[in-house]
């Protein structure tokens, strides 16, 4: 697009109002965003854009993140480059069906047959949820995404991210799931994904496992209990303390730490546990801690990650008695009896607490009261009751969590990556380093990607797992659960000697771990692939380093063997005004919507961009009020120059004019400097100090000449509008609505892909000490006049400029500004000052 002046058009009382969604339409009619894919690589600047969460509503925080992204795709795209920037739409995973059964009032339940004419009621009740089949369910999400994904691209307009929008993908759509399961398949075909059956994570309340990154720490209330264990012959009995008595049943081992002088003599004897008299041997090992409690714990099957460790280590049985409902077991593991385990069946963790409690006093095997403890324990991040371990199937890829040499190389791919901050790469380091296992990428719920697998099932009608039945890459997604596998047909389903699906879907982390190729059409357009990867750069926040852009570089690394992009820029948090993060859980967002009416886009916009990569930012509302006044100025300070008159092709020749231009060319250059490092912040910085100081300096200086006539009056109208032009394109990725108005009204084309300005092509031999100078001298002329009680166009009768910068001052125009009858300039030693006399009034 072109951008050559014309006559200006300048309305009579220019407003914000109204812009955004004037702009906003004619960006996207006149393709102002479109990337270009006829560009060769070189040229082209990508982004893997994180596609956020559609399940509810977004808030002031992803306005905030996401108009950095957008700062840095309006500069590369002013530097000459056609911007990759595709939006995407996290659809699927527990958010949205979360959203989906609170909204229709419905659950989802699997063993049902689909209802073709189903319809939620029209006044659900979530406390009493209506069962649907996994079909249906689906249908549900898919309607209310739809809806929901709507009203996120209002949003995102109004905000004015630059996006293609032609480039859209969801992470449930055909294309990613295609992606998602051909990336499995080849994960598969390379040993890098295997299923097994183990200990794992599992939230009871949703019913699914949980992988490590998907973990937190609360600090939570509990109690020791100290419990008597009777030695066996001729050992005295042994006490261990434990928060879990309820998982007495559960126990397959003491352990104590080799060295611990106290239990050396018992390793290798052993003791019964109190009410089961179950026989359990007492073994040593190095995660013991004898400093904790009596210095021996009990190891049961499964209370927590250490108890897994010790498990497999140890080699020890397994006894497991939490259920995935997380209730105790109907019935009791194996070697356990039945008495007094049946009061205990069916019960809550917490019900079989107490119980076991009452029963350890009542037997005498209760040492004390319980010790009243808060303790740190693991919750699934979006889940509200403690996690429980659980032995279930499960499918995992290899993430260096148990093989050294990937993990190097992953973290060798750490140090290939440009980060910005760089700090932020040590967050990488220590999530890396401290893996305990691998990926866990299934899960057990609905609306989400299936894993593409079958398996064949014997005469008995069980499956054999070690013998997967996967479709070809071409016939890709395919939903096992409603279609047959290859050389099968639907009525062998769940039949001896037929087949069974799959059940479980990907962790929603497995597809969003595939944004880079998703977007970027991986196998399905290899000329657009070819063009984007690995891209250039990646935004996201800093808290999910260990989820998203990790499993990214997992993916990719595997795959590709190679990054997925060369730099990562992430955000801080917002903070309110009690400087905690904002979250929905917290329930102390600010949805935008009222932000943007209130305020107009460019003023959030400009608040978001006073946060640093990687600095949580503390929500103001007072910052947001400063950016809508500097939309403002930038309205009426246009209009000003560009009522002027013509400047012609005139030359810029005076010298506070060559001043004011060198400074703007040195702003120039920092600007470009600043934003080459994702400094956008400094950039903004800078220039709106350089703005405010043209306006209320160089402007009110230069305003009597450049209403006259002549070569100096012309030199002054080149010289603003020259300003003008500069200034509008180094604000332009910030406050995009404005600059694009102003732009609008003399010149041809989008100030969005104009040239980003270049210091070369400011006029060269300017002195900017002239303007500073000229400046000083007017500031302490306005305020004598202002101590005095004077108006601003008070006549100034004399006043004398001393100080060693006098001879840069710019007599003509500071004469006139500051309306001086009179000036002597002293070139003394010294700081610049002025003594002003004022004129006599009538």
């Amino acid at each position: 697009m072109t951008d050559r002046p014309r006559t200006p058009e300048v309305p009579a009382k220019p407003s914000l109002d109204g812009l955004e969604e004037k702009w906003a339409r004619r960006w996207d009619e006149d393709g102002v965003y479109r990337f270009d894919r006829t560009r060769p690589r070189a040229e082209v600047f990508s982004i893997d854009t994180p596609p956020p969460t559609v399940s509810g509503s977004l808030h002031v925080g992803h306005v905030f993140s996401y108009t950095h992204t957008d700062l840095v795709a309006r500069y590369q795209r002013m530097r000459g480059r056609t911007v990759f920037y595709p939006m995407g739409w996290d659809d699927n995973g527990l958010p949205t069906e979360r959203r989906v059964q609170n909204f229709f009032g419905v659950r989802c339940d699997p063993s049902l047959p689909y209802d073709p004419s189903f319809e939620p009621p029209a006044e659900p009740d979530p406390r009493r949820q209506i069962p649907v089949s996994r079909r249906n369910f689906i249908e549900l999400c898919e309607r209310l995404t739809e809806v929901d994904e709507q009203a996120f691209e209002e949003m995102w307009r109004r905000v004015g991210l630059s996006v293609d929008w032609s480039l859209l993908y969801t992470t449930i759509g055909a294309a990613s799931r295609a992606a998602s399961q051909r990336a499995f398949l080849r994960n598969l075909a390379r040993g890098e994904a295997y299923g097994a059956e183990a200990p794992t994570l599992w939230d009871v309340t949703f019913r699914t496992a949980v992988a490590q990154a998907e973990l937190e720490d609360r600090d939570h209330p509990g109690a020791f209990y100290k419990l008597r264990f009777t030695g066996t012959a001729p050992h005295r009995p042994v006490y261990i303390e434990t928060t879990r008595p309820e998982l007495l049943p559960a126990c397959v081992a003491l352990v104590a730490h080799p060295d611990d002088e106290r239990y050396r003599e018992l390793i290798g004897e052993t003791v019964r546990t109190p009410l089961f008299g179950v026989e359990v041997p007492i073994v040593a090992h190095r995660l013991a801690e004898p400093g904790k409690g009596t210095g021996i714990a009990m190891i049961c099957t499964f209370g927590d990650v250490t108890d897994v460790t010790w498990w497999r280590e140890l080699d020890l049985p397994t006894r497991p008695v939490i259920g995935w409902d997380g209730r105790l077991a109907p019935a009791p593991p194996p070697g356990v009896p039945a008495r007094p385990y049946d009061e205990l069946a069916g019960r809550t963790v917490f019900s079989a607490r107490e119980r076991v409690v009452e029963l350890l006093r009542e037997s005498g095997d209760l040492d004390g009261e319980p010790r009243k403890i808060t303790r740190p324990v693991k919750f699934y991040e979006r889940g509200n009751r403690p996690l429980e371990i659980v032995t279930t199937r499960q499918w995992y890829i290899r993430n260096g969590g148990r093989d050294r040499d990937l993990r190097d190389r992953l973290l060798e791919r750490g140090r290939e990556l440009v980060w910005h901050p760089s700090y932020m790469r040590g967050r990488y380091d220590n999530w890396v380093e401290g893996l305990n296992g691998d990926w866990l990428i299934s899960r057990q719920r609905f609306f989400g990607v299936p894993i593409p697998v079958w398996y064949p099932l014997d005469d008995a009608g069980d499956p054999r797992y070690d013998a997967p039945i996967v479709p070809s890459e071409d016939a890709l997604p395919v939903d096992p659960s409603s279609e047959p596998p290859p050389g099968y047909t639907e009525d062998q389903r769940g039949k001896p000697r037929g087949f069974a699906g799959d059940p479980d879907v990907m962790d929603t982390w497995a597809t969003s771990s595939l944004s880079p190729q998703i977007a970027g059409g991986w196998e399905r357009d290899p000329a657009l692939f070819a063009r984007v990867f690995p891209y250039d750069l990646r935004p996201q926040a800093h808290d999910i380093i260990r989820t998203w852009l990790f499993s990214t570089v997992v993916r990719a690394h595997l795959e590709h063997g190679t990054l997925p992009w060369k730099a990562t820029a992430l955000s801080g948090w917002i903070l309110d005004p009690d400087r905690k993060k904002m979250s929905k859980s917290k329930g102390n967002v600010v949805t935008p919507i009222g932000l943007l009416k209130d305020y107009g886009s460019d003023a959030v916009r400009y608040w978001s961009a006073s946060g640093r990569p990687g600095t949580d930012t503390a929500f103001d509302t007072g910052q947001i009020k400063v950016g809508r006044r500097l939309a403002i100025k930038i309205l009426n300070a246009s209009k000003f120059v560009l009522g002027l008159g013509e400047a012609g092709d005139a030359r810029v020749t005076e010298p506070l004019d060559l001043s004011m231009l060198a400074a703007l060319s040195a702003l120039v250059d920092e600007a470009t400097e600043a934003f080459e490092g994702y400094d956008y912040t400094r950039a903004l910085e800078r220039t709106e100090r350089f703005f405010w100081e043209f306006c209320d300096d160089y402007l009110e200086l230069v305003k009597a000449r450049a209403y006259g006539d002549g070569p100096e009056a012309h030199s002054a109208r080149a010289a603003l509008r020259t300003a003008l032009s500069v200034l509008l394109r180094l604000f332009a990725p910030v406050l995009p609505f404005v600059t694009e108005e102003v732009w609008s009204w003399w010149r041809e084309g989008s100030v969005h892909r104009a040239a980003w300005p270049l210091s070369s092509d400011l006029p060269a031999g300017g002195d900017p000490a002239v303007l500073d100078a000229t400046a000083e001298a007017l500031r302490q002329i306005r305020k004598a006049k202002s101590e005095a009680k004077a108006s601003m166009r008070a006549e100034v009768s004399h006043a004398a400029v001393r100080g060693s910068a006098t001879a840069s001052i710019a007599r003509p125009d500071l004469v006139a500004a500051g309306r001086i009858a009179d000036l002597s300039l002293e070139d003394t030693p010294g700081d610049l000052s002025v003594t002003v006399t004022l004129a006599p009034t009538a």
